[in-house]
């Protein structure tokens, strides 16, 4: 039964992670790259001042003036805390080993896309999100998707979806990455690794959105900069190698990888396809999932919304992700004859893990606990936000009397997902992760008119 499943979802992933998917991705950020006047790039001082800027001077930013809603700034750490997870590390790793370092830079390309992927998702989200009986903001791809183009049945699809890749890929997975990586560091048994991660995410999620966020907003900055520190001290130590790992990433992303005076490797369309799919598996723009953290924020104006979007992708792709590209190729450890080796001979699911424990280890004599504690830190915030993404997906199927089900079910599967290898629910929670995709993608298309509309009008009454 489960080969049979297996077999299943490998079609279905190849289709949804395809070569057609991933044009798709980029072909519609380009759509509002281009009808916004390359805002992620000339807008800059605009959207950098209006969010994160905006945090030095406007009090309003980190405190809600609605008790029922959450801060501006609490909105972004909850989607932050959502998207920082394995695929920050052990994704960037295994796109450099499939892909070769030319996947770096198409990365970068996917990510400055996605920022206006995203933009145009919390600018929806914040438009057609409502109120509903005790007060509390509903918002989310799903709404839009049925207020917006009138798809009930659209956002049904997106909401399953949804609801199935937080139990695996939000939950399960992201167990298992920290309970391995204490295990092998910490000698920590994996039960007892599951069992207290099951007490503090209970403690988290049963206080409902604002403890979430209130927990977000100080666990966030915190891990983002003690890994970014650890990763710029290894950088800093390797820094004769930075202008040689540039000229490599860009060589590469557009040539084929040369190896003893011959040609070896995959090329421009392999660096591509890992690169945008890990870099959209890393920072979700056009999943549609971080839009529910955004429009439970207090703010008025749907534009800063969409630019605080902007500024999570950047943060978690362009900041984050380059830190451990950066890490991995600066240090010497990656061998590209070895990884072009094991990857003729057959061998799958190379340890991206291994490879960033060997980079921090050149500098720190302790480099495999620093990762792991890192792992441990970005997946226990992904364990947190996606629970609430699920739970909005649930309420919105099933109605608000499913929530406190749906949490108890997700509290109690970090303890098996602690223990066991989850390797088809890795390879489940990432199709499902592409199927949420589809529906809205669609639905940014057919509603990018209303998107560009209030872009301009942002910049009118700005100017």
């Amino acid at each position: 039964m489960l080969e049979k499943i297996g077999q299943i979802n490998s079609v279905v992933n190849a289709f949804v992670w395809g070569r057609g998917m991933l044009v798709i991705f980029l072909g519609v950020g380009m759509l509002f790259t281009l009808r916004t006047g390359f805002f992620q790039f000339k807008g800059w001082k605009v959207w950098m001042g209006d969010t994160l800027g905006a945090l030095f001077h406007d009090r309003r930013v980190r405190k809600a003036q609605d008790h029922q809603s959450i801060s501006q700034f609490q909105s972004f750490c909850t989607a932050l805390a959502a998207t920082l997870g394995t695929g920050n590390i052990t994704g960037v790793a295994t796109a450099i080993v499939t892909g070769g370092p030319g996947a770096v830079f198409w990365m970068w390309v996917s990510a400055f896309l996605g920022m206006m992927t995203i933009y145009a998702e919390n600018v929806l989200g914040i438009k057609y999100r409502y109120k509903n009986s005790e007060g509390a903001w509903v918002g989310g791809a799903m709404v839009y998707m049925e207020r917006g183009l009138g798809a009930k049945w659209l956002a049904v699809f997106f909401s399953i979806f949804c609801l199935c890749a937080s139990f695996g890929m939000g939950n399960m997975t992201q167990a298992n990455a920290i309970a391995k990586g204490l295990k092998a560091t910490l000698k920590i048994p994996e039960q007892f690794t599951g069992m207290a991660l099951m007490v503090l995410v209970a403690v988290v999620i049963l206080g409902g959105v604002q403890r979430v966020a209130m927990v977000a907003e100080k666990i966030v900055p915190f891990m983002a900069a003690f890994y970014i520190l650890g990763g710029l001290l290894v950088i800093v130590i390797h820094y004769e190698r930075i202008p040689e790992t540039f000229l490599w990433i860009f060589g590469e992303a557009f040539g084929l990888r040369a190896v003893g005076g011959g040609v070896a490797g995959y090329g421009v369309k392999m660096a591509m396809k890992m690169g945008i799919s890990r870099g959209v598996f890393s920072n979700e723009a056009g999943l549609g999932s971080s839009v529910m953290a955004h429009a439970a924020s207090d703010v008025s104006c749907p534009q800063i919304q969409g630019m605080w979007g902007m500024a999570e992708v950047f943060i978690d792709t362009i900041v984050v992700c380059t830190i451990t590209a950066l890490v991995i190729l600066t240090s010497g450890v990656y061998d590209p004859q070895r990884c072009i080796s094991n990857i003729a001979d057959g061998v799958e699911n190379i340890d991206g893990t291994t490879l960033t424990g060997n980079a921090f280890a050149t500098v720190f004599p302790n480099g495999d606990k620093f990762l792991a504690i890192s792992i441990a830190l970005f997946a226990f915030a992904t364990i947190i936000g996606w629970a609430y993404f699920g739970e909005r997906t649930a309420a919105y199927l099933f109605g608000e009397h499913a929530v406190f089900p749906y949490k108890l079910i997700y509290i109690l599967l970090l303890l098996p997902g602690s223990v066991l290898a989850p390797k088809l629910v890795w390879e489940l929670s990432d199709t499902f992760n592409g199927l949420m995709a589809i529906p809205n993608l669609a639905a940014l298309i057919l509603l990018h008119g209303e998107v560009i509309h209030m872009a301009k009008e942002y910049k009118r009454n700005r100017k």
